[in-house]
């Protein structure tokens, strides 16, 4: 049982014993008390776990649920596709998909540092990679078709590199935080004489 549930529980338990046990009333209306103390419980108690971003930011929700089915394309491509390279891009474009989904389900307000991610860049990628897919598969050898894989095989590459500098980018105001949260901890350490440098250890006679 939850932990709102119990608090519920113990709620709706108390006003059904004090009416009656204490105060002797049938205990029909005992029940009835205590039932609504309990709703009321759960509705104070438990009212913030079941608020989700699909309560609070619909679109959002909604954008992330298509990314996820996007990520997991691009996860079930990768067994398909032969060119070891491009696995390897792959692997790492879907491990940076997934930390950008779930840091931004976390903090929804940091999408806006995504402009154009899950519009543009992520629905082209599970496009380049389908295509990459079907040439593949039909064992062609000409000049041009081998132009085209070295050229998808390094606008991935590119891909890679941008999506881990997205993800770099939603944690940057949290690094600048943490640098002058560690800057500020260093001048009280400094001050106090407690850094270091400045604490010295008496050595014995």
């Amino acid at each position: 049982m939850k932990h709102s549930e119990v608090i519920s529980a113990v709620v709706g338990g108390t006003f059904f014993a004090v009416p009656y046990l204490a105060l002797s009333l049938p205990i029909l209306p005992s029940l009835a008390i205590g039932a609504t103390a309990f709703v009321a419980g759960e509705l104070v108690f438990h009212k913030d776990a079941v608020i989700s971003l699909k309560d609070t930011n619909f679109n959002l929700y909604e954008t992330l649920e298509k990314a996820k089915k996007q990520n997991k394309h691009i996860l079930d491509m990768i067994p398909m596709i032969e060119d070891k390279e491009i696995q390897s891009n792959l692997k790492e474009i879907n491990e940076s998909v997934t930390k950008i989904i779930k840091t931004i389900e976390k903090n929804p307000e940091k999408t806006k540092k995504l402009k154009n991610f899950f519009d543009y860049y992520l629905p082209v990628t599970v496009k380049l990679v389908d295509r990459f897919d079907e040439i593949e598969n039909q064992k062609l050898s000409s000049t041009e078709i081998k132009k085209f894989y070295e050229t998808t095989n390094n606008t991935i590459s590119e891909i890679n590199d941008v999506f881990k500098k997205f993800l770099n980018s939603l944690y940057e105001a949290d690094v600048m935080d943490a640098k002058v949260e560690m800057k500020v901890l260093n001048s009280m350490l400094k001050s106090d004489g407690l850094d270091k440098n400045s604490i010295k250890v008496e050595e014995d006679k």
